[in-house]
């Protein structure tokens, strides 16, 4: 017998679909500036760090890009209690999501850094440039332009990765698709909703990531 598909039985829930929706956007948006942040001193302690900063830094990256993301979601959320941090379910998954982010960015940047002309931050410092001024105003800029499509990639990469924190109860997508299933038993039309939700938000950020690469670099468009 032919499955029937009823995806009439999950009209009544479409606000809690679409609020699911908007929770995971946040979410994801609020891992990516906190990613981008911990990229960004990353690369500048890979760079201008000493052994210490440097090591550190280096461990830091190691551990996070070679260990599952559910584990370091799992040790946060439910391991720092036991040392006496308890966080809420929706923090400890923003920032299980930024630091796991944060780790790919650091290699992101520092390449986007090393890649950029050494006679451009030359030319910087004879010009009276401060180091700071030198980074901010001569190298940032250009390493970024190199970088984009690596960095919008990871964006990408983050938001998918939302997916996760579902499992320590933050009401996102999934949060919201697991009850729906519960109370209509439509499991693969609830999972294929949200299948096309998450496709649906990718394409929109690739448009918006996209639309800020042609604004500020439209020589590399």
């Amino acid at each position: 017998m032919a499955y029937q598909f009823q995806f009439e039985a999950l009209v009544p829930y479409t606000g809690q679909l679409v609020d699911g929706m908007l929770h995971t956007l946040a979410y994801a948006a609020s891992s990516i500036v906190l990613g981008m942040a911990i990229g960004v001193a990353g690369a500048l302690a890979l760079i201008y760090g000493n052994n210490v900063l440097r090591g550190v830094t280096r461990a830091y990256v190691e551990f996070f890009r070679n260990t599952p993301a559910l584990v370091q979601l799992f040790l946060i959320y439910f391991g720092l209690p036991t040392l006496g941090l308890r966080l809420d379910a929706p923090v400890a998954g923003v920032i299980s999501l930024a630091l796991y982010c944060g780790a790919y960015m650091v290699e992101v940047f520092r390449s986007g850094l090393l890649s950029v002309p050494r006679a451009l931050s030359e030319a910087g410092a004879a010009l009276g440039l401060r180091p700071r001024q030198v980074l901010v105003h001569v190298l940032f800029v250009p390493a970024l332009r190199n970088v984009f499509p690596s960095l919008a990639s990871q964006m990408v990469l983050t938001l998918i990765g939302t997916s996760l924190i579902s499992q320590i109860g933050v009401e996102d997508i999934f949060h919201a698709g697991s009850f729906i299933d519960s109370r209509t038993f439509r499991s693969f039309e609830v999972y294929l909703v949200i299948c096309a939700m998450y496709f649906v938000a990718v394409q929109a950020l690739r448009v918006v990531l996209g639309f800020v690469q042609r604004r500020l670099f439209p020589k590399e468009s």
